[in-house]
């Protein structure tokens, strides 16, 4: 089952990259991993950086695939990104945290999700 849900992951993840280039965002970073944890993209639209994570279902017998990024999520995305920060020397940069939530083929982005 593990593996299983590491591929449906991974397909999300796809989706989901094609979906940040065809809104123009530039890729910076994929899965990118540092002590405190991993964020699925980390992405430039203008002048923000912006972590993108990335949530898919193939339906909604276990609620909607934000409700997944819950407070400790969050947390732990914050303090990736704070790291990311810091190592970069990027600390004045503006900065926000997206939601790509992937329901069967819809494709919902969640701008300031968090």
């Amino acid at each position: 089952m593990k593996f299983f849900n590491k591929v449906k992951g991974n397909c999300g993840e796809i989706i989901a990259k094609n979906y940040l280039k065809s809104q123009k965002f530039k890729i910076i970073e994929q899965n990118y991993k540092n002590f405190c944890g991993e964020v699925d993209f980390v992405v430039k639209d203008e002048q923000t950086l912006v972590f993108v994570e990335v949530k898919a279902r193939e339906s909604l017998l276990f609620g909607r695939p934000c409700e997944a990024v819950d407070k400790q999520k969050q947390r732990k995305i914050k303090k990736v990104a704070l790291s990311y920060l810091k190592s970069k020397h990027l600390e004045d940069m503006q900065v926000r945290f997206d939601v790509v939530e992937i329901l069967g083929d819809e494709i919902n982005y969640i701008k300031n999700a968090f």
